[in-house]
């Protein structure tokens, strides 16, 4: 099962390089045809808006948090199969309620992503693959560092920061659409579902049951739906 794992990774993360092969010959026949036709060169930026929450969520009594998302992506050529890489920053996380207190926890990250890119018109672009990212820093827009509904009296000894006590490492699953309308504009939305859990150690859950409380470990993960518009040059 882990060798399986890994081949699929190693799947997702490479095989949209195999659509460069596809971009090179087109491009070539495009520019000798001489139709006039303009042909990008494939670099361009893109911002927008995220709609973040976590797995588990009913466990941790947490709710959506609006963030944002702004970076950079190549992707060469028009073939019907192609590559697409992007570099972006995400600000996520959640928002979460107690007896006490409205509070969010709020998750900076640089991402790198790799997809596959299913042209299905010049007009539609279906986007799949896989991400990575690294934690750059976490907050409560409160300032404090006590971490939502896993350490109710601080950080423990061995954490130096609310940043410390995070999986500085995600990586999951992203896939989306692309509406690319006139001239460079491009739309889109993206789902990004992570597969590595937020914190180090897993916390746990309690529920109450006819003979007590039983304990459920719960480690939630983060779970992104993207909205953005940008420029391809």
């Amino acid at each position: 099962m882990r060798q399986f794992a890994k081949t699929l990774v190693f799947l997702l993360f490479f095989l949209p390089f195999c659509g460069i092969a596809q971009v090179a010959p087109n491009a070539s026949k495009s520019t000798s045809s001489g139709s006039g036709e303009h042909h990008d060169i494939g670099i361009g930026f893109k911002a927008g808006l995220n709609f973040a929450n976590v797995t588990h969520a009913s466990d941790i009594n947490a709710s959506s948090h609006t963030g944002f998302n702004a970076g950079i992506f190549y992707s060469p050529g028009h073939a019907i199969l192609g590559s697409y890489t992007e570099l972006t920053f995400s600000r996520q996380g959640y928002d979460y309620s107690t007896s006490q207190t409205n509070n969010a926890l709020m998750l900076d990250y640089v991402s790198l992503a790799q997809l596959m890119a299913i042209n299905i018109t010049k007009y539609v672009q279906i986007q799949f693959g896989f991400r990575t990212a690294y934690l750059l820093n976490a907050k409560t827009d409160s300032g404090g560092t006590k971490i939502p509904f896993i350490d109710s009296t601080g950080l423990g000894s061995q954490y130096s920061s609310l940043t410390s006590y995070m999986n500085r490492f995600d990586y999951g699953f992203t896939g989306g659409l692309e509406i690319h309308p006139v001239l460079g504009l491009i739309i889109g939305a993206r789902y990004n579902l992570s597969l590595n859990g937020l914190y180090k150690d897993a916390f746990t859950s309690y529920t109450s049951g006819g003979s007590g409380s039983s304990g459920i470990k719960i480690n939630p993960k983060n779970n992104v739906i993207q909205i953005y518009t940008g420029w391809r040059f």
